[in-house]
């Protein structure tokens, strides 16, 4: 079960009348629509700038929604730039003023104040979540960024040249009020060009981008059995309890398709299988949190990995290869399997999101890429498993009756507050180890801004009673799972232990934290501070003709010459 909050957060996130509006301004789906592609906006000339307005409305069960439309209404559009570009967004905050003064200081001096310097209940702003960019105002910073009703602010954010090509999304991120804002369903989603130079098997392929939001249940009945904690939607499609009506993919027959899933949840775990006539296909994973897999440490083009169901954490995302069902199957399926929190988490249910129908057109996926350029010369993150740690750090998640913490191993457990000093502090181009284990019993996520990390091992899950999940160890991520602790004493903490990769350009302050929303906003977070290094070495480039497979972790069997089959239970 959820934790209470406490009430400084319960006073923020609570929704007063003024929050109210036409359904217009935030629209959705009736049950069981086709589910449709979101609105596409591309770079021009290497930028992309786009105005959206952040708006709210009720629904006819009295739920309060949020969203960014663009000037012509068109909502939550998807942002194509490749890499090297810059995306630069107008926000313009439509939200009423709150009735009342309640508000908090958000920053302590004008210098590291950005935007307003006051925090409300109307308060937004923008995270480009997964994105390698600079943490620095007026780009992706969410410490002291604040844009309050009425107000209006611009982001100019500069994208590396070695930008991994793949999935991202943008959500608000003010601390206390995250949760709703993306319950609500203000989030869209971030496509990094240029996926087919690393894997070229998706090159001409056919694409859709499936977005899975989670909202209250209405009328609020308690989680258990076959309640769920959170109802769930697909490109705003509602799957909800108790009818549970999924939504409807049309797809040609037999025809290879590439998906790009989104789970843009701020609570919800997902583990998502394609299901035909009972039996769980065969999935060939191309991307994980925005990178090409196997495509890291000097490997230029991606290795598939063959899959039948994968765990994927709130902000997580996953890129996959599908067939389509032919004309002899009778039922298609694209299902969340139940996951087990822990017994203080949440009750995450199976439901089918959407029945797949054979036999249609094409014309709801994405336009598939015609051309497959020349893989980079340069990757992000090559040479990073060969990398000698500059440091060790344990951290981990614990929490009390109202309050969650993320802390360093020594130091006193805090709930976040954006005048808190940096709990970590290190320097531009280091490389460091972090253990992170789970002292509480319900699941946690662990993310963190402006970098990826890759996946050095994942400990004692089964030891301690939780449910499996497949591992991806040896991948770069920007999520990852971390399953609850039994409670039992002789058991150890599940953990996981991640290489941090601070070679890359961005200095300055940022935030790590559990991205179940609820969880953050609770608490759950906490500032690392990167100063600028005192001379940065040059990137060590892979050595691509002496580089193996087992350097990353993986190991052989997949298809595309060097996949690993995750593992599944």
């Amino acid at each position: 079960m959820a934790k209470l909050r406490n009430l400084l957060m319960i006073s923020l996130i609570a929704l007063p009348s003024y929050l109210c509006g036409q359904s217009s301004s935030c629209p959705r789906f009736v049950a069981g629509s086709v589910v449709t592609e979101p609105p596409d906006l591309y770079s021009v000339g290497g930028s992309l700038a786009v105005n959206l307005s952040y708006n709210t409305a009720t629904d006819s069960d009295g739920r309060t929604l949020y969203c960014f439309t663009t000037p012509d209404g068109a909502e939550s559009p998807t942002l194509h730039i490749s890499p090297g570009d810059h995306l630069i967004v107008t926000v313009k905050n439509n939200l009423p003023a709150p009735a009342s003064a309640g508000s908090m200081a958000m920053a302590t001096n004008a210098a590291s104040i950005c935007g307003a310097a006051m925090m409300d209940a109307s308060s937004v702003n923008v995270h480009y979540h997964g994105t390698n960019t600079s943490p620095t105002c007026h780009s992706d910073e969410v410490i002291h960024t604040l844009i309050n009703s009425g107000e209006t602010f611009t982001y100019n954010v500069a994208f590396p040249s070695d930008e991994p090509p793949g999935l991202y999304w943008y959500h608000p991120h003010v601390h206390g009020i995250s949760e709703p804002a993306v319950q609500g369903g203000a989030s869209g989603a971030i496509v990094v060009e240029g996926i087919e130079s690393l894997q070229p098997a998706v090159a001409g392929l056919p694409q859709r981008l499936l977005i899975v939001r989670d909202q209250m249940v209405a009328g609020s009945p308690t989680p258990g059995g076959n309640v769920p904690s959170w109802d769930l939607s697909l490109n705003y499609v509602p799957i909800a309890y108790p009818a549970l009506t999924p939504a409807l993919i049309q797809a040609p027959y037999s025809t290879t398709e590439f998906w790009r899933v989104l789970n843009a949840s701020a609570d919800t775990i997902l583990d998502f299988q394609v299901v035909y006539d009972g039996v769980p296909q065969e999935l060939m994973l191309v991307a994980l949190d925005g990178v090409p897999v196997g495509s890291q440490d000097g490997i230029h083009v991606g290795s598939l990995i063959p899959f039948t169901h994968l765990r994927l954490p709130t902000a997580s995302r996953a890129e996959f290869i599908v067939r389509t069902p032919s004309p002899d199957v009778h039922s298609a399926q694209f299902i969340t399997q139940s996951v087990n929190t822990g017994p203080a988490g949440d009750n995450d249910t199976q439901r089918t999101l959407a029945t797949i129908a054979g036999g249609a057109s094409a014309e709801n996926s994405m336009a598939p890429a015609s051309v497959v350029a020349p893989p980079p010369s340069h990757l992000r993150f090559s040479g990073l498993s060969r990398e000698r740690a500059t440091a060790t750090r344990k951290l981990y998640f614990s929490e009390n009756a109202t309050q969650f913490f993320i802390t360093v191993d020594g130091q006193t457990p805090v709930a976040f507050s954006p005048d808190n000093p940096p709990a970590i502090v290190t320097r531009q181009g280091s490389v460091e180890d972090w253990s992170i284990e789970n002292r509480s019993q319900e699941n946690h996520e662990f993310h963190i801004h402006q970098l990826h990390f890759l996946v050095l091992s994942q400990n004692n899950f089964e030891i301690n009673g939780s449910q499996p999940i497949g591992t991806i160890q040896g991948q770069m991520a920007d999520m990852i799972e971390i399953p609850f602790w039994d409670g039992n004493p002789a058991h150890p903490y599940p953990s996981v232990t991640v290489r941090m990769d601070f070679r890359g350009p961005d200095t300055g302050d940022f935030v790590y934290h559990c991205h179940i929303l609820e969880h953050e906003d609770g608490g759950m977070m906490a500032i690392i501070r990167v100063l600028p290094a005192l001379r940065l070495p040059p990137r060590r480039e892979a050595n691509r003709n002496s580089h193996s497979l087992e350097a990353t972790g993986l190991t052989e069997g997949g298809s595309g010459g060097g996949g690993r089959r995750l593992t599944s239970h």
